[in-house]
């Protein structure tokens, strides 16, 4: 009696140990978002060509926000300043707490999230000249649980695949 294990079982369980490691570190490889993923500078959309997005603002601070209070959202309009008309490929997030969503006129697609964390279907939207788009942005503090206490600096992109995507932001201090 006691808490001995024969060879056999420490071998078998040492194996079993090993293969849960490696399913857990593959999960994170695979879950985490890949540099081409996620942009890490601020650029405006096609700057050397004649059709140029502009955002309503680039950022937003919710100020202090709780936990038990729910969801936020904020509305940013993007315009097509330039001469022709801008092909929007993507819209995605920085964080899976934060979702967007696109409206278009009537058109209204989303909500779009964070590569590598779910599937990002593609926008596809075009926007002619002197046109406007809204990108309504909803941040969920309590999706990190007690972690996500603190600060917090979101951001969401819009890419056309031709350059660096461009970028806006939220800020919040999230309270219990």
């Amino acid at each position: 009696m006691g808490f001995f294990i024969s060879m056999k079982q420490s071998t078998t369980l040492f194996i079993f140990v090993g293969v849960i490691v490696l399913f857990l570190v593959g999960v994170v490889l695979i879950a985490w978002p890949s540099a081409s993923n996620v942009p890490e500078e601020t650029a405006s959309v096609s700057d050397s060509s004649p059709s140029t997005l502009k955002l309503s603002e680039s950022s937003f601070d919710f100020g202090t926000i709780s936990m038990k209070a729910g969801k936020v959202q904020r509305m940013f309009g993007v315009t097509n300043t330039g001469t022709t008309p801008v092909e929007v490929e993507k819209l995605y997030t920085s964080c899976m707490c934060t979702t967007a969503k696109w409206t278009q006129g009537d058109d209204r697609r989303g909500p779009f999230g964070m590569p590598g964390h779910a599937s990002v279907p593609a926008l596809n939207a075009t926007l002619q000249p002197g046109e406007t788009a809204n990108v309504q942005v909803e941040f969920d503090p309590a999706a990190h649980g007690p972690a996500g206490i603190g600060p917090v600096n979101r951001l969401v992109y819009l890419d056309t695949g031709s350059g660096t995507p461009l970028e806006f932001e939220f800020t919040a201090s999230v309270t219990p």
